[in-house]
Order: C-alpha cells, then structure tokens, then sequence
C-alpha cells in the first residue's frame, strides 16, 4: 500500500470518529451562537498569545492569564460551552495519540 493512501484513510478515518463529529457538531453550535462565538474568540486568542510567549520563553503576562481564566470560568456556566471544551479535548488527545503513533515509528531517524 502507498503511503499517501494510507495518510488518507487515516484522514478519512479522523473525519468518521467520534470525537471529530462531536467536536464539529458542537463547534456549529457555538458559532450559531454570535455572544458565545465573541467570548470563545477573545478566550482562544488570549490562550493562543500566552501560549506563543511561553514557546518563546519571555515572562508570562500575569493580567492575560487572570483574564484567560475569567473568560473561561464564565464559558464554562454554558452547558453548550461545557461540551465544546470537552470535545475539544478529546479530539486534541486523538490527533496528539496518533502523531505520538507517527513520531515513534521514526524515532530511530530523529536520535
């Protein structure tokens, strides 16, 4: 079998789980959404810049940090939110599993 074939069954596959129908079914629901779709954003892109600033190994900004946390905790009162983050979760643990699959067949190369 071709390995280009079989990363697209693996896309394929990724596309029919679980965790990736629930994690769009619920990402849909949010973004139906506008006031939680807003909050959501401005959550996501204060965890994407400390997330940069901790890759870049600069000092963490204290105030975005309190302020990611409040915009989390009053996500989280949403129940749709709620399951949004869950699945979120589980589909990052689904593509973190199967790179970890990936990354241990070659790891004699990365040494």
């Amino acid at each position: 079998m071709n390995i280009y074939d079989t990363a697209n069954r693996l896309a394929y596959e990724i596309r029919q789980s679980e965790e990736y129908a629930n994690y769009k079914k619920l990402k849909k629901e949010v973004n139906e959404k506008p006031d939680l779709k807003e909050k959501l954003d401005k959550f996501e892109a204060s965890r994407y810049e400390l997330q940069l600033m901790a890759i870049k190994g600069g000092e963490q900004d204290n105030e975005k940090a309190v302020e990611m946390k409040k915009l989390y905790a009053e996500l989280i009162q949403d129940e749709t939110m709620k399951k949004y983050f869950d699945a979120e979760l589980k589909f990052n643990v689904l593509l973190t599993d199967v790179n970890k699959i990936i990354g241990d067949a070659v790891q004699d190369l990365i040494k």
